[in-house]
């Protein structure tokens, strides 16, 4: 799943690539991407691109009538979910796309000849795109959290929004209405170089703990922003799995002691840890268990 390095990524390509170019047409090739009705996806029709933006795991196309911005503009929210992707194309196929049992969810031609590819893969379709007058009447943006990448969050900010939760910090993290952005890869990522267990209780965390994890998730979320900065589109997951230390490695040896990483598998997930970095050298019970093993 793109979380927000890959989508702050994503952003800055697109900031870079879209922005001052006119749609020619948004066109749904998968029923089941679109969440809303109105405003309609044709109104997307003529419109200038002026700003992309990001909320969280959120990308937010700001289109306007007027070039510079200046009337109320429609908003392109997207999220990839786990199996979505944005594939930039400096020439599209010439035709309206065909629906079919293909990864193609949606399409935006600009004038120019150029555009871009919503795809997912796979057969469950979790990738949704939304237009609307403002970005808060998406559900979804509406909860979230704050980012973790404004200078606003500071590490006092961190421990209040930990302050009174009684969960699993690996819950926490991936909870996106407490800290928006972080998901399944980064938090196992956090917490490796926090040197903490994904099952222990927020609560029990000291002063100096959650100075460390605090730092864990600063450091790790700006390096890999600064890893997929320039990097394009295309190739962007491929450096996200080239930068992770422990998640999606489990059987390979940690890089920092050589253990070997171990895994412990959810019903349609997993993490990945380092029993000498964060367990003290115990393999972690099986989730359903959610306690360390004795």
């Amino acid at each position: 799943m793109p979380e927000l390095p890959e989508v702050e990524a994503l952003r800055e390509f697109l900031d870079e690539h879209l922005v001052g170019k006119e749609i020619a047409r948004a066109l749904p090739v998968a029923i089941s991407v679109l969440k809303t009705y109105d405003p309609p996806l044709s109104a997307l029709d003529g419109t200038a691109v002026t700003a992309v933006g990001r909320h969280g795991k959120f990308l937010d196309i700001t289109a306007d009538r007027s070039a510079d911005g200046s009337s109320d503009g429609l908003h392109l929210v997207v999220h990839l979910a786990r199996a979505g992707w944005l594939q930039w194309r400096d020439v599209l196929p010439s035709g309206p796309p065909r629906p079919g049992k293909g990864p193609l969810a949606l399409r935006v031609a600009l004038t120019g000849g150029d555009g871009f590819d919503l795809t997912e893969a796979g057969t469950t379709k979790r990738l949704a795109v939304h237009l609307v007058r403002d970005p808060a009447q998406v559900p979804g943006v509406a909860r979230l959290g704050p980012d973790p990448l404004t200078d606003a969050f500071t590490r006092d900010a961190f421990a209040a929004l930990l302050a009174g939760e009684r969960r699993q910090i690996k819950g926490a993290l991936r909870d996106q209405s407490l800290i928006a952005g972080i998901g399944n890869a980064y938090s196992d990522e956090i917490l490796h170089v926090a040197r903490m267990s994904p099952f222990k209780p927020v609560q029990n965390l000291d002063e100096a703990e959650t100075t460390a994890l605090y730092e864990a998730l600063r450091t790790t979320l700006t390096d890999a922003v600064a890893r997929s900065r320039g990097v394009a589109a295309g190739r962007l997951k491929a450096e996200k799995k080239s930068g992770l230390r422990v998640h999606g490695r489990a059987g390979e040896p940690c890089p920092v002691c050589g253990d070997t990483i171990r895994e412990v598998s959810y019903r349609d997930s997993s993490l990945q840890y380092c029993p000498t970095c964060q367990t003290g050298g115990k393999p972690l019970a099986d989730r359903r268990l959610s306690r360390l093993l004795k």
